[in-house]
């Protein structure tokens, strides 16, 4: 395929993680530059080495993947181990992988990735972040180098660890706060659109009974989060992390609005909320991201299944 999206994706990698980019790594107009991760939905080193599994489950060992932030900038990391288990996959065992270990730094892979594309990299990141913070910080000038920023995370309204945040975003506020600011236009898929992006159960057993390696793993690592979901909210799994991978290769099956939006750091109640400005007679004084709102579900759902079941 000609004129493929060059991007790169920055992960912590937990069970829709893992969904994310399975489905990335079958999606022909997506050119992936390279892997980072980051601690969030679990520590470091296993973030780490999740991401590198799974892409050798994908069979896309060639992609490199470098190690990230194992902290946020300057809160205490709290992973999310009881969605997404200790090992951050459910418990789902997948062999190593015989890729080389890489070792620089993830922000550092990133700047030179974004120099060899000249312009037009996007980054896709739904974790924390950390990584994308730490490499503003350190190449002023990669603002100009990165086309847009792809994130799953925030929400206009209400979030899942407090009322008014998001686990991304107040895993670690002062990093979205430097991302919505660095001067490089954002996708928003918040919870407005990712709590829409979910599988039924019926769904989720075409991919948990399809023979193939990689729906095996999907239907051990899903199992947690399916009893999670079943308890709280109904009978079905939300891969929330999918949805930046898809809105980049196919935005027209979901719709939302510009925006101006940024990050409370300072609040204690309001901490980690992305505030928009969508419903306010006062607006912020620019527009520097695209809140998705919606998504044609059964477009998700069936996306999504025909990926997973194409390995």
């Amino acid at each position: 395929m000609t004129n493929k999206i060059p991007v790169w994706i920055d992960v912590d990698t937990g069970v829709d993680d893992s969904a994310a980019l399975l489905v990335a790594c079958k999606l022909p107009q997506l050119d992936i530059r390279g892997i980072s991760a980051v601690a969030g939905n679990v520590v470091l080193a296993n973030s780490f080495e999740n991401t590198r599994r799974v892409c050798a489950l994908a069979g896309r060992s060639e992609i490199p993947i470098y190690p990230g932030a194992d902290r946020p900038l300057f809160n205490v990391l709290e992973t999310a181990s009881h969605i997404h288990g200790e090992d951050g996959l459910g418990g789902a065992e997948i062999p190593p992988s015989p890729a080389p270990v890489e070792t620089k730094p993830a922000w550092d892979a990133l700047y030179e990735a974004a120099v060899a594309c000249g312009g037009e990299l996007q980054v896709i990141s739904v974790g924390p972040l950390t990584d994308l913070a730490i490499a503003f910080q350190k190449y002023p000038e990669l603002k100009t180098l990165i086309k847009r920023i792809l994130i799953m995370g925030g929400a206009a309204k209400g979030g899942n660890v407090t009322p008014c945040a998001e686990f991304n975003i107040v895993a670690d506020p002062h990093a979205a706060q430097m991302v919505f600011k660095a001067g490089v236009q954002v996708v928003m898929c918040g919870l407005d659109v990712t709590m829409q992006a979910y599988l039924t159960h019926p769904e989720l057993a075409q991919i948990e009974n399809y023979d193939s390696d990689v729906c095996r793993f999907m239907g051990t690592a899903i199992a947690r989060a399916k009893a999670f979901y079943a308890a709280i909210i109904a009978p079905i799994v939300c891969l929330h992390d999918v949805c930046p991978v898809l809105f980049a290769a196919y935005p027209h099956i979901f719709s939302g609005e510009e925006a101006g939006v940024y990050v409370e750091t300072r609040g204690t109640i309001t901490n980690g909320k992305t505030v928009t400005d969508l419903w306010s007679d006062k607006q912020f004084p620019e527009k520097n991201a695209f809140v998705v709102l919606d998504v044609d579900r059964e477009a998700f759902a069936g996306l999504v299944t025909d990926i997973l079941t194409s390995y």
